[in-house]
């Protein structure tokens, strides 16, 4: 059923952060269930015997058809019910985790991550729009915020939980216990979540009149391509996120077997030490960021996106760091102040971007983001491996922790992006009111 029947959900201030509430718990176990294979890549290596690349290889096929497929969800969810693609996704993915612990051979893998990748594209735009028509400008950033705290989350015990299991009953034993747990939680939750209307929380600030929207009647193609082209600002947003996603995709793929190898940690102390600081940090920023983003926004032109600038400007530093330090106790402590100034980026990746776009174009604009920013992202992890195998230092090793800190100039760059976005805002403010 096409999306602009339904609308009779309940729209109460506590129902919308039930909403938040109960899709925290969905990305929790999107993230979760992906972030496992990472913590088990040393252990593929031996078994399997595949080199970096290989792994490199399997951690892209994800990220690649998950970017593929992302403008596709985007403009489904613009089109039908969000809460059926959101658990019906959930389901989708949770299955095809199982299967993962029944792969033996590389192209066992590759298959099943892309079709993870496929599962989980449509999360997402679907989960961004859906609560930002529960939210509007005044909480959105929080709402948005308190929703990514489910990533750090999913990213920690996904990693951290994953390596515990397979020190004790094998790598395969992860994939079952979050795929498992991730196929309950979609049947117990569909009949909790309801469909708001589009562009339901702006019509009592009056910010559908603002885009000129009679009614909720969702978008042609002609018109969503219209909508994207007519927010110069929204490029720039979506080229700024392949460079922070880089660098996010290396970091989530690789860190666990770069503490290892370079620091000789065991395999559950380097698949948590890899996450929790970073992640724990970004989770204690993110909340104070959204809030931030929240009160700028609504003082000045591009407010949202000087948290974001802020966040990447002051990381780019311990980027690079993180993969110069020869220090375990150094490493922690920049590992932890680059999730805070991650945390500052992540506050405002969509809520920025709806900003910049009406609301019935949230889904395909929000696809469109991902497929920018994960396609691009994506070649992050197949190079490092490639580095790793390839580069002039003596060992893999040295080679991989180049790579990394590297990414601190790729910080700045993405920064540069941002810093041009608000000017275009503010230009664009400017032309308008004269």
């Amino acid at each position: 059923m096409s999306m602009h029947t339904a609308g009779t959900e309940p729209r109460s201030t506590s129902y919308k952060w039930w909403v938040v509430f109960l899709l925290w718990f969905v990305c929790f176990f999107n993230y979760a269930d992906r972030q496992t294979l990472s913590a088990v890549l040393p252990d593929l290596e031996t078994e399997f015997h595949f080199d970096k690349e290989q792994l490199g290889l399997i951690s892209s096929a994800f990220m690649w058809v998950y970017a593929g497929c992302a403008l596709l969800a985007g403009f489904a969810c613009d089109r039908f019910q969000r809460r059926h693609l959101i658990m019906g996704g959930c389901l989708f993915w949770s299955l095809v985790t199982v299967a993962t612990g029944y792969c033996s051979q590389l192209w066992h893998f590759v298959t099943v991550r892309a079709l993870e990748g496929f599962g989980e594209t449509f999360y997402f735009p679907a989960s961004m729009s859906l609560v930002s028509d529960y939210h509007d400008g005044r909480t959105r950033s929080r709402a948005l915020a308190f929703h990514q705290s489910g990533v750090y989350a999913g990213t920690i015990l996904g990693s951290w939980f994953g390596a515990w299991l397979a020190e004790r009953y094998g790598w395969r034993a992860g994939f079952y216990f979050f795929g498992g747990a991730g196929v309950v939680l979609a049947l117990v939750f569909y009949t909790f979540l309801r469909e708001p209307r589009r562009g339901q929380a702006e019509t009592a600030t009056a910010e559908l009149a603002a885009h000129g929207i009679v009614d909720g009647e969702p978008l042609s193609l002609r018109e969503t391509v219209a909508a994207l082209v007519r927010s110069p600002a929204a490029p720039l947003l979506m080229l700024a996120f392949v460079g922070a996603n880089s660098v996010a995709t290396v970091f989530l793929s690789w860190m666990p077997t770069f503490l290892y190898e370079k620091f000789h940690l065991p395999k559950s102390a380097a698949a948590l030490t890899a996450t929790l600081y970073i992640q724990l940090a970004s989770a204690a920023a993110v909340p104070l960021a959204g809030t931030l983003a929240d009160r700028l926004a609504g003082r000045f032109t591009g407010g949202r996106i000087v948290v974001q600038a802020a966040g990447l400007l002051c990381g780019a530093a311990f980027v690079t760091l993180v993969g110069r330090t020869t220090s375990v106790s150094t490493l922690v402590l920049v590992m932890m102040v680059f999730g805070i100034c991650k945390g500052f980026y992540d506050s405002g990746i969509f809520a920025s971007l709806y900003d910049a776009i009406e609301p019935r174009a949230r889904g395909t604009a929000a696809g469109l983001m991902n497929t920018v920013g994960w396609g691009g992202g994506a070649f992050g992890p197949w190079f490092i491996g490639w580095l790793a195998k390839h580069g002039n230092r003596p060992t893999e090793i040295e080679n991989m922790s180049d790579g990394i800190a590297w990414g601190g100039a790729i910080y700045l760059a993405a920064a540069g992006l941002l810093l041009g976005a608000i000017w275009v805002l503010r230009r664009e403010k400017s032309m308008a009111e004269k």
